[in-house]
């Protein structure tokens, strides 16, 4: 299922059969997992590089050390080494030695006893070591980088927390390190969220036989999923507030109409920001957080409106009898694109967020589901119909150009940018069921992110929670 504008009509169908009960906010019986503390070793930071210029270096990654021997801290320590080695992976900064290739060389005991020689016999640029001991409090977490050739340390971090968060310490360390030694922001601490039925649940009262949708938050790579929504009820279109502290999405409740609720899931607070007596869906966050645009049938047809984060001060922005939805923001906040089918397709339109200069950017068969990336790029991802189905394509707006990133593997629908501009989650029926994957904005490196269920609709915060 699209949305599309011959949605309003299948949900108009689910509002008459009264299928839909009242969702429930559960985020405050969630605890947060929070990035660990860390603190910066005192020695002096270098880059590594590759043997070549201009060539990713060549990492390895083995398991970290337990200094501890109680079974909890050693699983933690398993965890770290593992989800360290598959987020350096995902970035594609450095050249990971594959695992099995690391087991071939005795592991270290402690932080000086690296066996330099070995790792040089495989062609290893840098090494990454980490130890895990036991505290009072938790666990104390060391990651050092070390250039081979040298044998110095390159990069060092502590973390501190409970062994719990191991997975935390991971993602920590590997945006730690690709800020530190490439320069870049990673993604590896950044969160999905997205709308599953996984639960398997029927929305009772109704005719036809209709399964709930709950809103789930999970990392990057669909590890870690929370539920944020229960209640039996359709809850979809979920997307991050910049500071990544709150989800809005769109609600229907036991009323029949779909409504924008906003969930404040770390401090297990919510409510309604449109008014319940029309239909509203479709938020989408202005860049600084301050704005909400959204799709409104209050006057009649489909029309983009915009409001403050608390619901006040509603301006629309387009009018025309043709249905115009799916807002989403310019990096800088001044345009809004969204879909119309005016031209009598849909279409991906922008405009500027006060509504004036309204002009067509896409000229497909059918396009729908705009997703504008953050600095520095400046490119909007959308669902365009390529046959039966659909395809993930890239607008470049300076330019104008448009690039294919899938090909009629399943229907691939809904792309969301990473923060960072590198990425794209979307959702595909490639798998069968529908399913949230990941990939790279030139079109490699996919990876299926979602597996129970059917899950729709990612949307990718722009960093962990402050």
């Amino acid at each position: 299922m699209r949305i599309l504008c011959a949605a309003r009509v299948r949900w108009s169908a689910a509002f008459a059969a009264g299928v839909v009960a009242a969702a429930t906010l559960v985020a405050r019986q969630q605890t947060p997992v929070l990035p660990p503390a860390s603190q910066q070793p005192s020695e002096v930071s270098t880059t590594i590089t590759g043997d070549q210029p201009g060539a990713a270096p060549r990492l390895a990654v083995p398991e970290f050390i337990a200094l501890s021997n109680d079974n909890e801290t050693v699983e933690a320590t398993k965890t770290i080494g593992r989800v360290l080695w598959d987020d350096l992976n995902f970035e594609r900064e450095f050249a990971l030695i594959p695992r099995d290739v690391v087991t071939t060389v005795p592991p270290a005991t402690s932080m000086t006893t690296v066996p330099f020689d070995r790792w040089r016999e495989l062609n290893a640029d840098g090494v990454v070591v980490g130890t895990v001991q036991k505290t009072a409090s938790g666990v104390h977490v060391e990651v050092r980088l070390f250039n081979v050739r040298t044998r110095q340390s390159a990069f060092g971090m502590t973390y501190n927390g409970g062994v719990a968060n191991a997975r935390a310490y991971a993602h920590r360390a590997s945006d730690d390190i690709h800020r530190q030694q490439r320069g870049l922001q990673g993604v590896a601490q950044t969160k999905l969220t997205f709308n599953s039925d996984r639960s398997g649940e029927r929305m009772s009262g109704s005719i036809e036989a209709r399964g709930v949708k709950d809103i789930m938050i999970s990392d990057y790579d669909g590890e870690g999923v929370k539920q944020v929504t229960t209640g039996r009820s359709l809850n979809i279109s979920s997307v991050w507030s910049p500071d990544a502290r709150s989800i809005a999405y769109t609600r229907w409740q036991n009323n029949a109409q779909a409504n924008i609720f906003v969930a404040n899931i770390y401090e297990g607070t919510g409510g309604w920001l449109t008014d319940l007596k029309s239909q509203n869906m479709l938020p989408a966050w202005s860049p600084d957080g301050t704005q909400i645009a959204f799709t409104s049938w209050r006057d009649g047809n489909a029309e983009i409106y915009v409001m403050n984060r608390d619901g006040s001060n509603l301006r629309r922005l387009t009018n025309n009898r043709a249905d115009d939805i799916t807002p989403t923001w310019s990096p800088n906040g001044t345009r809004i694109a969204f879909t119309s089918d005016r031209t009598g397709n849909e279409q991906i339109w922008e405009m500027g967020s006060d509504g004036l200069g309204q002009r067509q950017l896409t000229h497909e068969t059918k396009a729908d589901r705009a997703t504008w990336s953050l600095a520095p790029f400046n490119e909007i991802a959308f669902a365009a119909q390529t046959g039966p189905g659909y395809d993930i394509k890239v607008l470049d707006v300076t330019t104008g150009t448009v690039r294919q990133l899938t090909f009629g593997e399943g229907s691939n629908e809904s792309p969301a940018f990473a923060p960072n501009g590198r990425h794209i989650a979307f959702t595909s029926t490639r798998a069968g069921k529908e399913q949230i994957f990941t990939i790279d904005r030139d079109g490699k490196n996919v990876r299926q992110v979602t597996k129970g269920g059917n899950n729709r609709m990612a949307n990718w915060s722009q960093g962990p929670r402050n």
